[in-house]
């Protein structure tokens, strides 16, 4: 077995609990903030249960006061006091858990983003291959909010509810059993319709942000393309299409309002007619002296207080759901180990030798993908110059980004100096390296920061000097601020030549040990290209330089040339 080879892991899905369980240790990062929010909320449901019984003594006091001549009005006053206070102390504690539990859930989200963010850099570029953007950009924003919404909405929510609920249960029960299994009644119906929808709720999250994934799909694809769809005048086309999309998640939020609407409904009947039913019984027993008009009032606060949380228990299981859905999306790309090994262990590129590829084969991951490469060996010294040329899909730009490790060989070998690639460590190979890609990606910032980007040490002289090399300098000059003149997104308001010139001086300020030049100069006149390979042929004496083109008089410098068809090196 190839020592080697490539580890995949393809996303699992998890179970419910084991989604919430490994969501509720990321919280756990911020446990102390976390029990002060825990305590918050179970002290704020305390003197939240405490209220009930206040006002039904408030009750008592009043029509005593109003029946007895020799009532004490400042009992009333007191108690009327001591409900204020215990209303403030409970908003207070209240704010403490809500503030605690959002800080917590944007500290959550943040080191998420960072953790997802870093995972894309690592991962294979086998995988971007077979990933749309807009689905990464989605998972970056989306669902991580909905991860972020679990600790207050969920996690905090569901111990206040059990606090709720359990005091209620036992401040009701131990008054009056029977009026206290009447005002109860509604829980254990609400409970569980609410637990149901919840369930439901889940999978058509699910089902929600996989349309949402692609309804940034398409309107990134039509940004992005936004000069071809003006062109064929496609713009009808391309409205029809994201209004399908539109339209087929509006029907699932639909789906999901009537869901909780009906649930909603239902709720309150049930609740109603448990507050009905207090009324008619208690009302019997208060007319029949076997309780106090404040106890009365005790049970139906109980009720008022209980309802609402009660109520929410669709909306609990909403957050579980929702945050186990997206999490789950989440946790498929961070699990991911199909990425090429850095081996931060091991050895450090440090001078250029012999460039040997030894019987290199190359395939995509998966089952019946066909070979890309094979059998491919070469043989470069310090100072050679390779041309490389056959027809489109051949193999040739794969080739050059085995060199960088940009994916690895399926078998055989790419060694420097005898050392295969993959025994050096990844940071310091690709320092050596400069590959210069026939799709030229420029960034939405300067001239000058793009000219940078990969040496932000490099001098002033050296920046214009790369540029000078590459036979764009004169142009700079006479932009509106030279260098410091920002450029459009990817670079859109410079000619193609000129992207690609800049481009080249991006890879020629690196002065890196090996060169490759992918159809780098397509969109060049031939003058101004002839100008660039005589600049980088001043320095090729201590380097490895690939070129790689359609065009013969792009090779005239080279040293050796071979004619890639089919993956294989058929004429050199």
């Amino acid at each position: 077995m190839n020592k080697y080879r490539i580890k995949r892991t393809a996303g699992f899905s998890s179970t419910f609990s084991e989604l919430i369980w490994r969501i509720f240790l990321l919280s756990l990062e911020h446990k102390f903030h976390l029990f002060i929010a825990l305590g918050a909320v179970i002290l704020g449901a305390f003197f939240q249960l405490m209220i009930p019984g206040l006002l039904g003594k408030a009750v008592d006091q009043a029509i005593e006061f109003l029946e007895t001549s020799n009532a004490e009005v400042e009992q009333l006053y007191w108690t009327g006091l001591l409900l204020f206070s215990v209303s403030t102390i409970r908003g207070f504690f209240a704010f403490i858990h809500s503030y605690l539990g959002e800080a917590i859930g944007q500290n959550m989200a943040y080191q998420l983003r960072m953790k997802y963010f870093e995972q894309l850099q690592k991962l294979s570029f086998t995988y971007h291959d077979n990933i749309h953007t807009g689905d990464l950009i989605t998972l970056g924003i989306l669902d991580i909010e909905g991860v972020r919404m679990f600790v207050n909405t969920g996690f905090l929510r569901f111990f206040f509810l059990l606090t709720l609920v359990g005091g209620g249960l036992f401040f009701m029960l131990k008054t009056d059993l029977f009026l206290g299994l009447i005002s109860l009644s509604f829980v254990p119906i609400i409970a569980w319709r609410g637990t149901a929808t919840g369930l439901k709720l889940r999978i058509n999250w699910l089902i929600i942000q996989e349309k949402l994934s692609m309804l940034t799909k398409v309107m990134d694809e039509n940004l992005n393309g936004i000069r071809v769809v003006r062109a064929f005048c496609s713009q009808s086309y391309e409205m029809d299409k994201y209004n399908r999309s539109s339209l087929e998640a509006l029907r699932l939020f639909d789906k999901q309002i009537s869901m909780r609407v009906s649930n909603d409904s239902l709720m309150s009947f049930v609740f109603l007619v448990s507050l009905g039913l207090v009324l008619w019984f208690g009302g019997q027993r208060v007319y029949s002296g076997e309780i106090s008009l404040g106890t009365l009032t005790t049970f139906l606060a109980f009720m008022s207080i209980l309802q609402q949380p009660v109520r929410q228990i669709g909306m609990l299981v909403n957050s579980f759901s929702r945050a186990a859905s997206c999490g789950d999306r989440i946790f498929r790309v961070l699990d991911r180990k199909d990425y090429v090994d850095d081996n931060e262990k091991g050895k450090q590129v440090l001078d250029l030798g012999i460039l040997e590829f030894k019987n290199v084969y190359f395939s995509f991951p998966g089952e019946n993908q066909p070979q890309i490469l094979e059998g491919i060996n070469l043989r470069l010294e310090p100072g050679c110059t390779l041309g490389i040329t056959g027809p489109q899909g051949s193999g040739k730009s794969t080739l050059a980004q085995l060199i960088p490790r940009f994916y690895d060989p399926t078998s055989g070998e790419i060694c420097l100096n005898g050392v295969d690639l993959r025994d050096f460590q990844l940071k310091t190979l690709r320092e050596k390296v400069s590959l210069v890609q026939q799709d030229t990606f420029l960034f939405t910032s300067t001239v000058k920061h793009n000219v940078l980007y990969g040496a932000p040490w490099a001098s002033e002289e050296e920046v214009i000097g790369a540029s000078s090399k590459a036979q764009l300098h004169e142009h700079i000059d006479h932009l509106p601020h030279s260098y410091q003149t920002l450029i459009g997104e990817r670079g859109l308001t410079l000619s193609g030549g000129q992207r690609q010139r800049l481009n080249i001086s991006r890879s020629i300020i690196l002065n890196s040990k090996i060169l490759i030049l992918d159809d780098s100069t397509s969109a060049i006149d031939a003058v101004t290209e002839k100008k660039i390979r005589e600049c980088l042929m001043e320095g090729a004496s201590d380097r490895i330089t690939i070129i790689i083109s359609h065009r013969l008089a792009s090779l005239i410098h080279a040293n050796e040339i071979i004619y890639l068809e089919e993956g294989k090196i058929s004429e050199q």
